[in-house]
């Protein structure tokens, strides 16, 4: 019985076999395996070493110091740090915070805790695309407003943000400007100076690293300071205490070096798959595109198919790994909060699945996945009539 085929990327990439190679290097006795705080000895020497290498692969890519890359669990754990970090500690200018209804969950629950706090968040609705854009943004600013956090790329349409144009606006406003990047790492250029980003949170596991590891990117300025969320020996430059994962910081700095070095070509190979999918469809009727794949990354592609219920779709192609992006509630299945925000009607938005590929997608999971989803269009359609 052959694998599933997995189409389900932007949930969380394989880590890359080369990248689990180096992981290797920093957890036995017969390796780097020190605590990197250790600075009494040569082995905890290595470590900080180790960490420091991994520090600068991720600020590479993105075209920072290595300074202003902040070490966390996760890409949830940095949105946390940047949204609660900055508003807690620069209350005293203005309690004002500017977002979208579509952010990923780690920045829609932050800000809605942060209302439980007293804060103030305006919800910018997206466009049909599920874009912001800078007119909509400039009205929404306030002289109160700090900070304004908008996603570079979104986890579940894959539609890219105009993230220089946007970073204009809130600085124009006097505001700081926060992106969570996750899904754009490899996946489109990131230049945080160009693009005038202020805060930029990162992950591993959406670039084919461990998970459990990611970064915030935090631009050095005087101005610009955040409150610690997690205490304990003031590592990181006191933004977040607690000792390094050395073989998860080594694996995220490989993974972003290898993304570096081969994310255009391995976009432009799945750009060719994601294009051989939808050239499968050609000759099926009812399948609609959530996603406007002109204007988003090629490893993302949401479609709704009229007539099938997405989950039923779902149980009934066993042999892919998709996603359906609904969350299942006790009673029902409600729509995606994505796809409701951007006016998708319901019927559609219950229909629709997530198609995410990757560097080690091939032709013929697309050609599987295409047999398989005729095989179960054709008998779920069957039966509703």
């Amino acid at each position: 019985m052959s694998a599933p085929v997995y189409l389900d990327y932007a949930a969380t990439t394989p880590v890359d076999p080369r990248v689990a190679e180096v992981m290797s290097r920093y957890l036995t006795m017969d390796g780097i395996f020190a605590n990197p705080a250790s600075r009494s000895h040569m082995l905890g020497w290595q470590a900080e070493q180790a960490v420091e290498s991994a520090r600068r692969q991720v600020a590479d890519l993105i075209g920072a110091d290595p300074r202003e890359i902040v070490w966390t669990s996760g890409a949830t754990e940095a949105d946390n740090l940047a949204l609660t970090g900055f508003m807690r500690a620069n209350r005293a200018r203005g309690r004002h915070l500017v977002t979208s209804i579509i952010e990923h969950k780690a920045v829609v629950d932050t800000a809605a805790a942060l209302e439980d706090e007293g804060f103030e968040v305006t919800w910018l609705r997206p466009d049909r695309q599920g874009r912001i854009t800078p007119a909509q943004l400039r009205e929404a600013m306030r002289d109160d407003t700090v900070l304004v956090s908008l996603m570079a790329v979104n986890n579940e349409l894959g539609v890219i943000h105009d993230l220089a144009a946007l970073a204009e606006e809130a600085h124009a406003g006097g505001a700081v400007f926060h992106t969570d990047a996750a899904q754009a790492v490899g996946r489109m250029p990131l230049d945080v100076a160009r693009l005038g980003i202020d805060l930029m949170s990162l992950s591993g596991h959406k670039a084919y690293g461990p998970k459990g590891i990611g970064a915030l990117y935090v631009r050095r300025s005087p101005d610009l300071r955040l409150e610690a969320l997690i205490h304990g020996g003031g590592h990181e430059r006191g933004m977040r205490s607690g000792t390094l994962a050395t073989h998860q910081i080594a694996g995220m700095g490989e993974a972003f070096a290898l993304a570096a070095a081969e994310g255009e070509d391995d976009q432009a190979r799945i750009t060719a798959l994601r294009d051989r999918l939808l050239a499968g469809f050609d000759d099926l009727e009812g399948i609609h595109r959530n996603t406007a794949v002109e204007a988003s990354v090629p490893n993302i592609l949401n479609l709704a198919f009229e007539g099938v219920e997405g989950e039923s779709l779902l149980m009934a192609l066993r042999d892919v790994a998709l996603s359906t992006g609904s969350a299942c509630n006790s009673a029902s299945v409600e729509p995606s909060y994505v796809l409701k925000g951007i006016g998708l009607p319901r019927p559609l938005a219950l229909a629709s699945l997530r198609f995410s590929f990757g560097r080690f997608t091939t032709e013929a999971d697309i050609d599987r996945t295409l047999d398989a989803l005729r095989h179960a269009l054709d008998g779920l359609r069957r039966r509703a009539v």
